[in-house]
């Protein structure tokens, strides 16, 4: 018999048990939650909102390499021994509520919570395979379609329930960061997505399955 599937309410729950080694901090739109170099020492889960994974290069030059919802996890490399530092910037998207885990905690968790180890193992695991994937759409794929991609993704198609609209929303900066292409070209593509019906930017961005036929068209 399949095991009780594990429910954000559970995972919340499960959380909730941890004492004194975690503390719930709420950030307003565009602040920085923790800077590439800082120290690695937590773990944060999103109760509500959304964050934004960003690296920047010796030469100054900054990428998107994940946006992340309600119900993930980030920061999980503080983790791994042998890097202290924090590899990536993360910055909340319109107001989020995170929880920051002293890593000590979320290591307790993984060894005493069975259903939390599952939960975090899986998570990192689809994070790890989502990577692969985002670096074999940068290898192969054009610009329209890792655009495309992208705000499939956004919008959550490939998830379990309905997609949604895509907030809060997203800025073509931000979008030419994540797939590394030109704002212009980011707005080009916009502008032919809307006039075939894939997507609509009236009361924020909305994306149909329609769109699929730009990924999957060789």
């Amino acid at each position: 018999m399949a095991g009780k599937r594990t429910t954000p309410s559970d995972i919340n729950s499960i959380l909730a048990k941890v004492d004194g080694d975690k503390s719930i901090l709420e950030f307003r739109n565009k602040q920085i939650i923790y800077s590439q170099g800082d120290s690695a020492d937590s773990v944060f889960y999103i109760q509500k909102g959304r964050v934004k994974v960003t690296v920047l290069s010796e030469r100054g030059k900054e990428a998107v390499i994940a946006v992340l919802d309600q119900g993930q996890f980030f920061g999980e490399g503080s983790l791994v021994t042998g890097h202290p530092l924090r590899m990536s910037t993360t910055i909340s998207m319109g107001h989020s509520t995170v929880v920051r885990f002293k890593k000590d905690a979320i290591v307790r968790l993984v060894h005493d919570e069975p259903a939390f180890a599952d939960l975090f193992l899986s998570y990192v695991v689809a994070r790890t395979v989502r990577v692969e994937e985002d670096l074999v759409d940068q290898l192969f794929n054009s610009t329209e379609k890792r655009l495309a991609r992208v705000l499939l993704l956004l919008a959550g198609f490939g998830r379990e329930g309905q997609p949604q609209k895509v907030t809060p929303k997203i800025s073509q900066e931000t979008l030419a960061q994540m797939i590394g292409a030109d704002r212009s070209r980011v707005s080009s593509f916009m502008n032919k997505f809307k006039k075939l019906g894939f997507i609509d930017c009236n009361g924020g961005l909305q994306v149909f399955s329609s769109l699929l036929n730009v990924v999957l068209h060789d």
